[in-house]
């Protein structure tokens, strides 16, 4: 635990927490690494590096994306002081080819190693990007399912679905998901988006608190102006931190039930990626709404409290 805040969290309260993450994708993916680490409530097992592809991005070789994510992982760690302290691990270098084949990965084989520990602590896995691992984990062992549940920043809205980065990474990978028993928590496009902020914000909350702090500002602001030359994205000055919602989920009461809805596990059309009647006796949550101004405040407090500005 953090020894700068001045509260405890109850270790009943504390649950068992997969962290997996595009780190190297955007620029977004660092900041909820980071808000993780700094949160005692989640008792964080391991870290796995996904998987991504952008069309015409010339970055990272055939299959060498998830290493780049796992470098990025290792690089925040370390401007946290964290270095060793976590264990982290390679997901899939690729998208599954159809949804009975699984790509094994050290990352699926953790998820599979931590949920077949016996502790009595809920374990829960934050998706922040595609689903590779997870389907893969399930494909493998499929007994994990009913030992924990996966939180997942994906997908297009109800009813209809869509087009959706992250689901767009692994669509058989979803199908699997979907048509498993696991408990699954979504939160879509539209909820997901709600979670911005302003450059300048940022620059006057997060960039001036430790290393950690003025490598997630540079590094955004860097890609903010790289991207410049895209017509419809990003949008200047403000930016989207959309994967706070695997955070907001289990901060906020898990059982506010307000801001959710059960709905029938869809199938996922793999040419438009909207969504296709699934099994009716298959439910996930779908939210609808969140707090992502809590969870924004949460953040950066978090970053001031353990990483105070120093004297000028």
């Amino acid at each position: 635990m953090w020894p700068a805040y001045h509260f405890q969290v109850p270790d009943t309260k504390r649950v068992r927490y997969i962290c997996h993450t595009d780190a190297k994708n955007e620029a977004d993916d660092q900041f909820t690494i980071a808000h993780v680490l700094m949160t005692d409530k989640l008792d964080v097992k391991g870290i796995v590096g996904a998987h991504f592809r952008i069309s015409g991005d010339p970055r990272y070789g055939e299959g060498m994306s998830a290493k780049a994510s796992v470098d990025e992982i290792n690089l925040v760690l370390d401007l946290m002081h964290l270095k060793g302290q976590v264990p982290v691990f390679e997901g899939a270098g690729t998208a599954m080819p159809d949804e009975q084949t699984p790509v094994d990965s050290e990352g699926a084989r953790f998820i599979i190693e931590e949920a077949l520990k016996e502790d009595d602590r809920p374990l829960y896995i934050g998706l922040q990007g595609s689903l590779t691992d997870l389907a893969s984990a399930i494909l493998i062992e499929p007994s994990i399912c009913e030992r924990m549940t996966a939180i997942w920043i994906g997908g297009g809205d109800y009813p209809e679905g869509g087009e959706e980065f992250n689901l767009l990474q692994d669509i058989n990978a979803a199908n699997v998901v979907f048509s498993s028993s696991m408990p699954l928590w979504q939160v879509t496009k539209s909820v997901y988006k709600t979670f911005t902020t302003s450059l300048a914000e940022l620059q006057y909350k997060v960039e001036p608190h430790g290393e950690i702090g003025a490598y997630l500002f540079k590094q955004m602001a860097e890609l903010n102006t790289m991207l410049k030359t895209i017509p419809h994205w990003p949008q200047g000055e403000t930016w989207n931190l959309g994967d706070e919602g695997v955070v907001a989920a289990l901060l906020e009461e898990i059982e506010q039930d307000e801001y959710y809805t059960l709905q029938d596990a869809p199938r996922v059309d793999t040419e438009t990626m909207k969504y296709l009647p699934g099994s009716s006796s298959r439910k996930v949550r779908v939210y609808h709404k969140m707090n992502p101004r809590m969870d924004l405040e949460d953040l950066f407090c978090k970053l001031a409290i353990n990483f105070p500005e120093k004297d000028s």
